[in-house]
């Protein structure tokens, strides 16, 4: 075979390599998986956002592939409390509010007796929150999206598949929000959301995944237990993870207001979630 060709076959084995990194080690199964979505939803016509959006076949597939493969469900404050070592645990977490989290994703979660944490936006009615990253994402996409109603909430948390988790009150971009209102976005959102749903909420996610110490500190002293980024990974896997952040010993992870989660997207296909699940995110590309 001359060099030609074989640079001709080698050339898509490199690009699959690199976009799945499919032959990395896999890592400890008693490492914990935070995964985190959003939408559970066909992509339909949609352009936008089409990451943020998992088919609901798909979900179902990989939910029951968690739970025959020995992976036990738990929320962010299970997760917190509980003396893991040696558990295979897997906590889903669903961020802003879709309704499709009702429609879609319940009733797969029911199923298969899985538990979620939902981050919720308390003003995430007709709230196009992506123009405040970038001001040219102005489709009104997410506006647009249907949200979770009050009772809906309800009905989530009712059904003791969920609870729920603080994402501030407007989904504001932290790095551009004055302190004063960063401080009431991140407090006032836990306040209003154990009020109005009468309910502890003891896990934070930050908006965008962006933030800063400054940000990290007004989230401890907002109450709040743990907070998960957008930070791609499996915590205790990594330089600089701590020993004993939640109070197991021997547990390495990351410090419990910077956790990292495994990011599942609407562009990927099965293969991808399982590398994601081995690895912690999919590839280089």
């Amino acid at each position: 075979m001359s060099l030609w060709w074989l640079s001709v076959l080698l050339i898509p084995v490199l690009l699959v390599s690199a976009r799945y990194c499919w032959w990395k080690p896999a890592l400890p199964d008693a490492l914990p998986r935070v995964l985190m979505y959003h939408m559970v939803s066909t992509q339909g016509d949609a352009k936008k956002h089409r990451g943020l959006r998992v088919n609901p076949k798909l979900f179902e597939r990989q939910v029951a592939w968690l739970a025959a493969n020995g992976w036990t469900f738990v929320t962010m404050s299970e997760l917190a409390a509980r003396d893991y070592a040696g558990d295979k645990l897997v906590a889903l977490t669903f961020d802003d509010g879709y309704e499709d989290n009702l429609t879609n994703a319940l009733p797969v979660l029911q199923k298969y007796a899985a538990k979620a944490t939902l981050y919720l936006v308390v003003e995430r009615h007709d709230n196009d929150w992506s123009v405040k990253k970038k001001a040219h994402h102005n489709s009104g996409a997410l506006a647009a999206e249907p949200k979770l109603s009050d009772d809906q909430v309800h009905a989530l948390l009712a059904s003791g598949v969920f609870e729920l988790g603080g994402h501030t009150l407007t989904h504001c971009h932290l790095p551009s929000t004055a302190f004063d209102d960063k401080v009431e976005e991140i407090s006032a959102c836990r306040m209003v959301l154990e009020h109005r749903f009468n309910t502890p909420v003891t896990s934070f996610a930050y908006p965008f995944g962006i933030f800063a110490d400054e940000d990290v500190a007004l989230v401890r002293e907002a109450g709040f237990s743990n907070a998960v980024t957008t930070h791609e990974g499996i915590d205790g896997a990594y330089e600089g993870a701590v020993e004993g952040a939640f109070d197991n010993a021997g547990s390495g992870l990351t410090d419990p207001f910077r956790l990292r989660r495994v990011k599942i997207s609407g562009k990927d296909n099965f293969w991808a979630f399982k590398i994601r699940m081995r690895i912690g995110f999919r590839g280089y590309l």
